[in-house]
């Protein structure tokens, strides 16, 4: 009796992707037309029989990348939960999802995963910012591609976005409706186009509320570790009464270098961040936060890759999520 052959008995024959294979025998895009024929002619030299009707499992089945920096990997607070969210929408759809760490080195030289290379994957998802020149080796490969939390102007992808500027308002309105007009702002702005987006938001609060903006406030290259943090902090000569943090890292920062320096939080020091984590649950006090729907991020990332698979040729689009302000025990008026 004769054995049936398989996609996988062709990939292995030869050396390629099974997910290759059966874009090439599928007619889908996502390997080049010399590959293609190469296929055809090896499923046909081989006796591989073509299914006629409903598509087989082996041709449903098929894998997207996750690709994000060592960095964003360690934040697993944040993008631990979207990773988790993405894994579970891509199954529904009969999704493997495969997982790229992409070091510095591998960075700075553009060394893309030999998945991307072969054309193995049909679909990427890059989480938060590697660098924008690896970004766009990623997108030259013609896959298509999804970046979550992160964009810029040179890069032709979707992206899927919290709407920073109208949540960074939000929350500076609040320290503003408790009667703050002393309020700093930290992040590294240089770090990621969100946070730049969340320093317009600062601006726009204080400028619509009539308060001057005060550029010795604005600590926008500080990197987010505790010694930075402090230094920049301890460096004002007139401290705010409250902050507006880029992400719940830096609010625990601030939380910790206010006590540092002889403040009570919220007696002396409001403090507002960003993202709802896990760290903004265990201050001292608990952290006021905007709210971002983690699992919403990762499910409507899948969504749209499924959606840029469909439909090639139609225009990036940036898609924004809302957020909502969560009070807790970190803000309360100033004290007189």
């Amino acid at each position: 009796m004769k054995v049936k052959v398989t996609m996988q008995d062709i990939a292995d024959r030869l050396n390629i992707s099974k997910n290759s294979v059966s874009q090439a025998l599928s007619g889908k895009d996502g390997v080049s037309e010399e590959t293609r024929q190469l296929i055809i002619d090896a499923a046909n030299e081989m006796g591989y029989i073509y299914s006629r009707g409903r598509k087989s499992t082996e041709e449903e089945v098929g894998t997207f990348a996750i690709l994000a920096s060592e960095f964003a990997f360690s934040k697993r607070n944040f993008f631990g939960e979207i990773y988790l969210s993405i894994e579970k929408e891509a199954a529904k759809r009969n999704k493997r999802m495969v997982i790229q760490s992409i070091d510095k080195h591998s960075s700075e030289n553009l060394i893309l995963p030999p998945i991307l290379l072969d054309q193995s994957v049909e679909g990427i998802l890059i989480l938060s910012h590697i660098t924008n020149p690896y970004i766009q080796a990623v997108t030259n490969t013609g896959i298509p591609t999804v970046l979550i939390d992160h964009h810029h102007p040179d890069l032709r992808a979707d992206s899927i976005l919290t709407n920073n500027r109208y949540a960074a308002y939000t929350a500076v309105q609040h320290l503003i409706e408790l009667g703050h007009t002393r309020i700093g702002f930290i992040g590294n702005i240089q770090f990621s186009p969100s946070y730049y987006e969340r320093l317009e938001g600062y601006r726009l609060a204080l400028y619509q509320a009539g308060i001057e903006y005060n550029p010795l406030w604005v600590l926008d290259r500080v990197i987010e570790e505790m010694d930075d943090v402090f230094n920049a902090v301890q460096a004002l000569d007139n401290q705010p009464t409250a902050w507006f943090c880029v992400n719940d890292g830096f609010g625990f920062l601030i939380n910790s270098v206010a006590y540092k320096l002889g403040y009570h939080i919220p007696q002396d020091v409001s403090i507002v961040s960003f993202d709802n984590g896990q760290l903004s649950r265990i201050t001292t006090p608990l952290t006021t936060t905007m709210d971002v729907d983690l699992s919403y991020f990762g499910s409507k990332a899948v969504e749209q890759l499924f959606w840029r698979i469909d439909h090639p040729e139609e225009p990036f689009v940036e898609i924004l999520l809302p957020t909502h302000l969560i009070i807790r025990e970190s803000t309360q008026h100033p004290n007189a």
